[in-house]
């Protein structure tokens, strides 16, 4: 491992995530975001927000930017040289529409004090819904849109990985958009230490399945799009869960040799 990769590693390690990491290029930049463009005229928004799951699979340039080398080199440098592509979603917070002011006042006296009824992700660990053991799991947010507090980017609370995984519950506000709608209850969490991960479109920002982690709505008139990827090492594998039955129908070998064929479809 070269002196620059260590220290990615010591930082990931130690801090549970890095940020701000150049991926795309110009060319490459505007390319996924017209081919991202036509997704939405032919799907519509509503399910181009969060609807777009492992379409890597369908689509020649989504593979591709699952694969990219710049990704590939910092994940290898985290995870090792045998990597499985475990899963992809796009994810996007489109702006608010803006609203007429009488009725805005009306709205906001019936909706309970702090919320304000936009999609959100609440403080969670990824971990906590991926059924995986025998190592970790690494997510990527890839940006394809400019990331910045008024537009919902990413907040961590730093370290936070370390301190194993925390109890989750049912969201007590509207609008999580996490699919099984659950949350860290904030008196576990130390808020106070979160830090904002804003992106330039083209860069992205890494993080460990035991991160604690969330973002806020969209309260701006730009839209915050990204694409999710997850990594594992080839030595980690499904744990078996009666109550919460999964399958990753989607893997595949991102790079380097797989010994261990946990995942039977992955690409050989």
């Amino acid at each position: 491992m070269n002196t620059s990769a260590a220290k990615l590693q010591e930082s990931y390690n130690q801090e549970g995530f890095l940020s701000s990491l150049h991926v795309l290029d110009d060319k490459e930049l505007r390319e996924a975001r017209e081919a991202f463009a036509k997704l939405e005229e032919e799907f519509g928004t509503e399910y181009t927000q969060y609807s777009l799951h492992n379409v890597h699979l369908q689509y020649h340039w989504v593979m591709n930017l699952t694969k990219h080398p710049r990704i590939l080199q910092v994940i290898q440098a985290i995870l090792g040289p045998d990597v499985i592509l475990l899963d992809s979603r796009f994810i996007c917070k489109y702006p608010i529409a803006k609203p007429d002011y009488g009725q805005e006042k009306e709205n906001n006296q019936n909706k309970p004090e702090g919320e304000n009824g936009l999609p959100y992700v609440a403080w969670h660990q990824d971990m906590r819904y991926w059924g995986i053991a025998g190592g970790p799991v690494l997510s990527v947010w890839l940006a394809l849109d400019d990331s910045q507090k008024e537009n919902g980017a990413l907040q961590v609370i730093p370290g936070s990985h370390c301190s194993g995984m925390l109890p989750h519950r049912q969201a007590t506000r509207q609008g999580n958009l996490l699919s099984v709608n659950q949350e860290i209850p904030e008196e576990l969490l130390q808020t106070d230490k979160a830090v904002l991960c804003p992106l330039k479109a083209g860069q992205m920002s890494i993080h460990d399945g035991l991160l604690v982690h969330a973002s806020d709505g969209n309260t701006s008139q730009k839209r915050r799009c990204g694409f999710v990827i997850r990594y594992v090492p080839t030595c980690a594998y499904p744990t078996e869960d009666p109550d919460r039955p999964r399958k990753f129908q989607a893997t595949d070998l991102a790079c380097g040799v797989d010994k261990f064929h946990h995942f039977s479809n992955k690409g050989k």
